[in-house]
C-alpha cells in the first residue's frame, strides 16, 4: 500500500488501484496461493481481459517462503498462474515494487515494438 501514497506517486507510470478485475490489466499477487484461494485466484485471473500481466510480489507469492512445505500452501503463484515479474523481499519496499512494475512496462513494449 505504501507504493499508493503520494510519497512515490505511481499514478505518474499510469498505474492506479482498480476494484474490478474486469477493468484491469496486470494482477498483484502479495501473499501465498493456498488451496483455498487457488479457484479464487484463477477465476479473478479469466475475469481480466487480454492482454494481462502478474506480478508475484513479497516472498510468500514468489516462493512459498516460510509456508512453503505446509500442507495447504503452493510453492509459489507460478504452479497456479503465469507470472510475468517477481519482486522478491520480506516486505518488499515500495521502491521494489515500482521497480517491478516498471521492468513489466518495458517488457509490454517490447513486445509491442
Amino acid at each position: 500500500m505504501a507504493a499508493l501514497t503520494p510519497k512515490f506517486d505511481v499514478e505518474r507510470f499510469g498505474i492506479l488501484l482498480e476494484g474490478s478485475p474486469r477493468h484491469a490489466d496486470i494482477l498483484a499477487v502479495t501473499g501465498p496461493v493456498t488451496l483455498q484461494v487457488e479457484k479464487r485466484l484463477l477465476r479473478i485471473y479469466e475475469q481480466m481481459p487480454e492482454p494481462k500481466y502478474v506480478i508475484a510480489i513479497g516472498s510468500c507469492a514468489c516462493s512459498g517462503a516460510p509456508f512453503k512445505d505446509c500442507y495447504n500452501v503452493h510453492s509459489g503463484i507460478d504452479v497456479v498462474l503465469p507470472v510475468d515479474v517477481y519482486v522478491p523481499g520480506c516486505p518488499p519496499k515500495p521502491e521494489a515494487i515500482i521497480d517491478g512494475i516498471a521492468k513489466l512496462l518495458q517488457k509490454i513494449k517490447k513486445k509491442g515494438a
